[in-house]
């Protein structure tokens, strides 16, 4: 990879997904790397993560497509089904695999990992909260002040960087739903699927561990978290393999989060500060491009600061990321609209109008979101 003529320095804020690729992007261009994270430990449990083919190719340019493939295929979405366990949405998995590429899925966890071991342990520093940042590369947090190039701000919805540098920017909404994840005991399912309800929807995927990826969206006020039992009460008729693997769930592992989304900001960069991930532009799950979006993010900016002033490479890295982004939360929004605001009444049209869509109009719906290349 191209290095520049002298060693600039990136402080990283945010040890995720997104924070370490921008890290290692950068590292791997001859930076040096700061990446300053709160926790205690670089680590992530109990959430899987779909990995789709515009994420893969980020991850090709990382230098980790290949070991990602090797160990987590899962194979396209295989569609949408009705509470019953009738198709509302079945995909030509084959097509979508020839069109756009493989889908891989795997703990969050995971991924952290590869990434985390690709970057010089020294660049590391957990235990570290920032408490400011200024437009200058100056980043205040715990044990001083670091000074940087360019500082990335990769720390999510609640972004200390984006409150700073930003302050009049709107903060996060709730989206009218939360959302539960987990990760069950192996259990054999037939890929990734995701069914809806009214005001519910759950998906599940297989593991390569044999284990199942779980989520559950549901409808519900911001800041009321619902109990499991409850949740295994409402889905208790629901089609298998749903049942059983609620049944399967540790309420001790089980994760519960408010689902939020961030308004569009007017830029991702300022001075010499720029926004990767849920910092710059928190989605809804609803496409599943929240991370894959921060992988891009990581490799566009660091490609952008080649052979340029960093003011130059920020300012391309705007131009090409905040329109995207803010096109898949857009859409994202939309289908949490659809799954979740139609009442009893406007249900059955709404999955007779899924039933009735071609295959070839949701192949073809995709490539705007997934067929990106680097």
């Amino acid at each position: 990879m191209a290095r520049t003529s002298h060693a600039r320095k990136a402080v990283v804020i945010g040890g995720g997904i997104g924070g370490l690729a921008a890290a290692l992007a950068l590292h791997q261009r001859g930076w040096r790397i700061e990446v300053l994270e709160r926790a205690p430990r670089f680590t992530e449990v109990g959430a899987g993560l779909a990995i789709q083919p515009n994420a893969l190719r980020a991850l090709d340019a990382l230098g980790l497509g290949t070991p990602i493939r090797a160990g987590a295929f899962a194979g396209p979405p295989r569609g949408i089904r009705a509470a019953r366990g009738n198709w509302l949405v079945r995909n030509d998995t084959d097509e979508l695999e020839r069109r756009y590429g493989r889908w891989v899925m795997l703990p969050r966890a995971e991924l952290l990992a590869q990434l985390r071991t690709a970057l010089p342990s020294e660049a590391l520093r957990p235990g570290i909260e920032v408490r400011g940042v200024l437009g200058d590369g100056t980043v205040t947090h715990t044990e001083g002040n670091s000074a940087a190039d360019l500082v990335v701000g990769a720390d999510g919805l609640h972004s200390i960087t984006r409150r700073s540098v930003w302050p009049d920017a709107t903060g996060p909404r709730y989206a009218g739903y939360g959302t539960w994840r987990l990760i069950v005991k192996p259990r054999a399912v037939e890929g990734s699927v995701e069914t809806w309800g009214r005001g519910v929807r759950v998906g599940y995927a297989p593991l390569p561990d044999g284990r199942v990826y779980c989520y559950v969206m549901v409808t519900a006020a911001e800041g009321v978290r619902g109990r499991l039992p409850e949740l295994r009460r409402r889905l208790s008729d629901w089609h298998d393999p749903i049942p059983a693997l609620l049944d399967d769930a540790d309420a001790d592992s089980a994760l519960y989060h408010d689902t939020c989304q961030l308004p569009d900001l007017h830029t991702y960069v300022s001075g010499k500060v720029a926004l990767v991930g849920d910092a710059a532009h928190a989605m809804t799950p609803d496409l599943g491009q929240g991370a894959c979006q921060a992988l891009e993010d990581a490799v566009v900016l660091a490609r952008a600061m080649e052979q340029v002033t960093v003011a130059e490479g920020l300012a391309a890295y705007d131009r090409a990321r905040r329109p995207r982004t803010q096109m898949i939360a857009r859409r994202s929004r939309r289908i949490g609209a659809m799954a979740h605001r139609f009442g009893p009444a406007l249900t059955p049209a709404r999955n007779a109008f899924m039933r009735m869509t071609p295959r070839s109009a949701f192949v073809r719906s995709l490539a705007p979101v997934i067929g990106w290349t680097l």
